[in-house]
């Protein structure tokens, strides 16, 4: 019995140990070739398997929050002081993604503007336009047009970050980056301007996702947000499913959406002590859920499984989910799979296809699982901030 014992301790925890070491080789990757001036970038290779530049500026924002709320999970669980190290990185990248625009809004990137890699860079985002700034103690180039979906990722990072992380001078830091970015929101009437006038976006429609910053504003720095995340919760809770009502009426288009969804749901249902209001909240929550609890998401699953608690069905496809994850190469080669399976439309599936054989991507989960096409030449190297952090949330979970 003890030797039967003793084998199945031994066997059985061999997937799990391969798992976590899959998961810090990817952190690993992330640290020495996706953040050459501190937030998240995608390496661009040449045909000799060098660094020839980098892609994805567009959306360092939202992949630095997310990075850095996957290295918090990590710190949390494991206590390890490379994982704090980690989130420490892509904190100061948040820092300079403020500082850069010298108005507390956010950037998009920053590229110093010595660096070989610029061009490029600001050639594949001129369409955001781009703006003179410091940043890393030298002359900058930010890329603006800064989008709601950047706010989004950002602050989901910063809220997890203070959450898992105790340190009073991390959360110092978080605290004044909420604080300066809100001001500025709020300065603005929910608008993101920038320095040449131009409005980029307005949370002006946007209840839920105006609700979800003061709420994490509130619990980080009460003083200054409590009362103002009181009063916009009293003329606005009750509106907060208007917005995803429209959105979940189709489930393929603009899929990226529901991650910003997902985002704005985890903090404002969890955090939120009022009855009334966290009805209003977990009632809009659930339409998004309905509407994407079968599309094989194991980041949608674990933003379940924070919100919700445990469900032994959902809980083992998010397991089966992460393995194939593992499967999918990291280069974004084309792939088409017309012919392959059933079409209800033009590039749309009519069930969500398998996570080793979907669509090339920078992160997997905010992308349509029943996209037929797609991809790049396979120069591109995505980060994996789309395994590391449902892995570390599952982790942190009790899930894996």
């Amino acid at each position: 019995m003890l030797y039967r014992l003793a084998i199945c301790v031994f066997l059985c925890g061999l997937p799990a140990a391969s798992a976590e070491q899959d998961a810090l080789a990817i952190s690993a990757g992330i640290q020495a070739r996706h953040l050459p001036f501190g937030t998240i970038l995608d390496p661009v290779f040449d045909p000799s398997g060098n660094v020839a530049g980098y892609s994805r500026c567009g959306d360092s924002a939202i992949w630095t929050g997310h990075y850095l709320a996957a290295e918090a999970f990590r710190y949390q669980v494991t206590r390890d002081p490379s994982a704090l190290s980690n989130a420490l990185t892509a904190l100061r990248g948040i820092k300079g993604l403020v500082d850069t625009t010298g108005n507390n809004s956010l950037a998009r990137c920053y590229i110093p503007e010595d660096s070989p890699y610029a061009e490029g860079i600001l050639r594949e985002e001129a369409h955001h336009g781009a703006y003179k700034g410091r940043c890393l103690e030298r002359d900058c180039r930010w890329v603006g047009n800064t989008s709601r979906d950047q706010y989004a990722g950002v602050f989901f990072g910063l809220g997890v970050a203070w959450e898992m992380i105790g340190d009073p001078g991390v959360r110092s830091v978080i605290s004044d980056l909420v604080t300066r970015m809100l001001n500025r929101l709020l300065d603005d009437n929910w608008a993101v301007i920038m320095p040449d006038g131009g409005v980029s976006t307005v949370f002006w429609f946007r209840p839920d996702q105006k609700l979800n910053l003061l709420a994490i504003g509130a619990k980080i720095n009460p003083d200054r947000f409590s009362s103002k995340y009181r009063w916009s919760r009293f003329f606005e809770g009750n509106l907060t499913a208007t917005p995803v009502l429209p959105e979940v009426a189709d489930p393929h288009g603009s899929y990226f959406k529901f991650n910003l969804d997902a985002l704005t749901f985890y903090h404002l249902v969890r955090w939120e002590g009022n009855r009334t209001y966290h009805r209003y909240y977990e009632d809009a929550y659930k339409i998004l859920r309905r509407t994407i609890d079968g599309h094989g998401n194991a980041h949608f699953n674990m933003i379940d499984r924070a919100i919700e608690g445990p469900d032994a069905r959902r809980d083992e496809e998010t397991r089966t989910l992460l393995d194939q994850w593992l499967q999918r190469p990291r280069r974004d080669e084309y792939i088409d799979l017309r012919g392959i399976y059933a079409a209800c439309g033009e590039d749309r599936a009519c069930d969500p296809i398998p996570v080793p054989r979907r669509v090339r991507t920078d992160f997997l989960w905010q992308r349509s699982p029943f996209l037929l096409y797609g991809g790049g030449d396979g120069r591109i190297e995505t980060a994996g901030i789309d395994y590391i952090l449902p892995y570390w949330m599952a982790r942190f979970h009790g899930v894996l």
